[in-house]
């Protein structure tokens, strides 16, 4: 791509709860755009959006969508970017997918900015963002990993609503106000109620007895790391929470863990923000984490079973960092 004071920058699926974060983040972080395309289905066509004071309306997603574009962001699930990415590509765009499309590509980067921002330059016009939870998880460990290789990985997840996109975080609000009321949940988008309740995740179950967000964790993270070696379990759950997804964490170190050090590390960690006030009992909560940047850190301690074993919790909004805002950092690297 060459050089520009300004972009054509275009978001496909600009009405999805992703892409409507996709569009904030381009104007907080005053990314340069010259032209601005939203693109949807046909049913959302003329929906009205306000950038840099000025609105946009949008416009059905087509073949010919990208003629002129210089960046794509995508989010309109996996099926629309294998029919409409090469599309992008063809006319000359770079493509960041934030869809499980080409995540496991072996010919397209996954790219998390604080981690393997070497890997962009490798593209082949598509560029693909990881699954949310594996995110959130690896970019406050993989700077302890640097620095003490971490030899296995379990996580439980807590994921929020959001995760699910906008219409299941209504959802959850519309089935909240129904029990209060003593009225049935009515379910639509998730296969059991989600309100005051928690399930797993609703991904497919694979024929290993993991489902597609667990799978995707071990998976995506390997690739990440370059690190086939490295162990992972994961047990993903859909928690009744609207944003920011949450994470318990266990990593097997190589070496016992100076605890000074994985503070100080931790402490200079880009993308991170320890929270982690013991005598408080004050610690990361989603509620807090929801539209933050950061990954927010804490309750970190030795296992008291194993001497290099590390326990910390985490959580990350899954709008932000799990999805949009990564997508974007990526374009911002892309661009110098």
């Amino acid at each position: 791509m060459k050089k520009k004071s300004k972009y054509n920058v275009a978001i496909m699926g600009a009405t999805g709860a992703v892409g409507e974060e996709m569009l904030k983040i381009l104007e907080q972080r005053h990314f340069p755009v010259d032209k601005l395309v939203l693109l949807a289905s046909a049913r959302s066509v003329g929906k009205k959006y306000t950038f840099k004071g000025r609105e946009i309306a949008v416009q059905e997603l087509k073949e010919d969508s990208f003629v002129g574009m210089d960046i794509v962001l995508a989010s309109a699930g996996g099926s629309i970017s294998k029919k409409f990415a090469p599309c992008a590509v063809k006319a000359g765009a770079v493509v960041i997918d934030n869809t499980s499309a080409y995540r496991m590509d072996p010919k397209v980067p996954l790219v998390i900015p604080e981690i393997n921002p070497e890997d962009i330059k490798k593209h082949q016009g598509i560029i693909a963002n990881p699954n949310c939870s594996t995110i959130i998880m690896l970019v406050p460990i993989f700077p302890i990993h640097q620095k003490n290789r971490i030899k296995r990985i379990m996580v439980s997840t807590y994921q929020a609503a959001s995760g699910a996109g906008a219409k299941a975080m209504q959802e959850l609000e519309d089935q909240s106000r129904d029990v209060l009321a003593g009225r049935p949940a009515k379910k639509e988008i998730f296969p059991h109620q989600i309100a005051f309740n928690l399930f797993s995740h609703n991904s497919a179950v694979t024929d290993n007895g993991y489902n597609e967000e667990e799978m995707k964790m071990v998976k995506e993270t390997k690739k990440i790391f370059h690190d086939e070696k490295i162990k992972i379990v994961a047990t993903t759950v859909r928690v009744s929470v609207f944003r920011a997804h949450s994470e318990s964490i266990y990593l097997e170190l190589s070496s016992k863990p100076d605890m000074k050090k994985i503070q100080a590390i931790l402490s200079k960690a880009p993308g991170v923000k320890i929270v982690d006030d013991r005598k408080k009992n004050y610690f990361p909560m989603p509620l807090e984490a929801s539209g933050q940047d950061d990954v927010l850190v804490g309750r970190l301690r030795e296992d008291i079973s194993d001497p290099k074993g590390l326990c910390l919790f985490v959580a990350g909004d899954q709008l932000r960092k799990g999805a949009a805002l990564n997508a974007v950092q990526i374009a911002e690297i892309i661009i110098r």
